[in-house]
């Protein structure tokens, strides 16, 4: 019996994803309120875990649901996160990091490097996600203005860490350097580029399908 490479690469996915979930639950820095939710690295792990819950229920006929917006939206995210880690790394590694460099190799290769990368491929290259644009930019914008609200309404309020020159409590420690209007810019930025990236996403798929139809259903 020849195996189904589809199914052994959702299966990995799915595994891993769910693995690094059930680690960040368990080992994730709860000493703050809110925990490791605080960060949007983690809000793109777990939306990539349900992704994938819901393509391996497609894949083994237990779903007919295909769930392209979320799925769209979760590739974003996770791309979103890819490009600004890295970028803000770069610029000042201590600023994601905490002390400039790597505890966990693991985690961060996974994180913000395969993960990323193995939902966006299945979204574009195997589901053929994008087809609902109206769809997943509203999972965009609901599931980035929830974090924004909690960053903005409980987080900063409850937390006292880290501390900057304005404030103290937001995650990500740049932002408390910054006065309500500079992040809301940076916010603005940063949906804009989620819309951007969605319609990058949309283009490449539209000429993946025309390249490559894909196959009549049995």
């Amino acid at each position: 019996m020849s195996m189904n490479p589809r199914l052994i690469f959702r299966w990995t996915a799915f595994l891993l994803a769910g693995g690094y979930c059930i680690h960040t639950l368990i080992f994730g820095e709860w000493d703050e309120f809110g925990g490791p939710f605080r960060f949007l690295t983690i809000w793109g792990l777990f939306c990539a875990f349900f992704a994938f819950s819901r393509l391996m229920a497609l894949e083994e006929g237990r779903s007919e649901r295909r769930w392209d917006g979320f799925i769209s939206m979760a590739a974003v995210l996770n791309t979103m996160v890819l490009i600004l880690y890295w970028r803000i790394f770069y610029a000042d590694s201590v600023l994601v990091t905490g002390d400039g460099g790597f505890t966990e190799y693991h985690l961060e290769i996974y994180r913000h490097a395969l993960g990323p990368a193995l939902i966006v491929i299945d979204a574009l290259f195997i589901h053929r996600s994008f087809t609902k644009i109206g769809a997943a930019a509203a999972w965009l914008f609901a599931v980035i203005g929830t974090y924004v609200a909690l960053a903005e309404l409980a987080w900063q309020p409850l937390n006292n860490t880290p501390s900057g020159t304005v404030t103290s409590g937001f995650p990500y420690g740049f932002l408390n350097d910054l006065e309500f209007a500079d992040r809301a810019v940076f916010y603005g930025i940063n949906f804009g580029t989620a819309l951007v990236l969605l319609v990058v996403y949309a283009g490449i798929a539209w000429a993946f399908k025309r390249r490559f139809p894909a196959p009549a259903a049995p």
